[in-house]
């Protein structure tokens, strides 16, 4: 059992959960409860501009550097994506951190993505299926936010009944931590994370898990109720 970050090696032949809270993974999270019937997860946006061309019916969704590409369907915002019109839609989803991390684990016994608003169903998944094996917990990003979720659902999958408060006051620091790295940008890089927040901050919304099935150059996630 392990807590790692994006330079860690990942160990083969264990249960990989690729954290991302703020915000990619509670983006696919809002995806799924609007009907989203699976997105395929790429390693960058030009990989997932390649994914589009091979596949023009699905939606792509995504940033570099926090902000929406112009050739993109959609942004990584879970408030844009809880208006969007994309029931029963396919996406392909591209960010600088959580799509980035699923697409580097090549051989896991399985492989999930998780935010906040999935976590204790991602907990309940993973005791349902692979109890007893190890896992990685995979922190995509170095702030609070992603800290927070890791120790939660290691947690939960110790066994413990870690409070919801933590971790969204995890989520908190994490956001303050954001909202001063933007500070010290251009007006023009700047990403405005207050719509997001809530939608980050709603722990166990979420009644599935997020499960990844790896392919050649990407990872197709599917909503997996529990």
């Amino acid at each position: 059992m392990s807590i790692i970050g994006m330079d860690d090696p990942i160990p083969g032949g264990r249960v990989v959960v690729v954290i991302d809270v703020i915000r990619a993974f509670t983006t696919a999270a809002v995806a799924f409860e609007r009907g989203v019937t699976d997105i395929a997860c790429a390693p960058s946006a030009r990989a997932g501009r390649a994914l589009r061309r091979r596949h023009p019916d699905r939606l792509l969704a995504g940033e570099t550097g926090g902000l929406r590409p112009a050739d993109f369907d959609l942004g990584n915002s879970p408030y844009e994506m809880s208006t969007a019109p994309v029931d029963g839609r396919r996406l392909v989803q591209a960010t600088s951190n959580g799509t980035l991390g699923l697409t580097r684990c090549p051989d896991p016994a399985a492989l999930l993505a998780v935010s906040a608003r999935n976590v204790g169903a991602t907990a309940r998944w993973i005791a349902g299926n692979h109890a007893g094996r190890p896992w990685t917990l995979l922190r995509t990003g170095r702030t609070s936010e992603d800290r927070a979720c890791a120790r939660h659902l290691d947690a939960l999958l110790r066994g413990s009944a870690p409070a919801l408060h933590d971790l969204v006051e995890g989520i908190r620091a994490g956001a303050a931590e954001h909202a001063r790295s933007y500070a010290r940008r251009p007006a023009s890089e700047v990403v405005d994370l207050s719509a997001d927040l809530a939608f980050c901050m709603d722990a166990d919304r979420s009644e599935f898990a997020m499960v990844g099935d790896v392919r050649e150059d990407h990872v197709v996630l599917t909503a997996v109720g529990c």
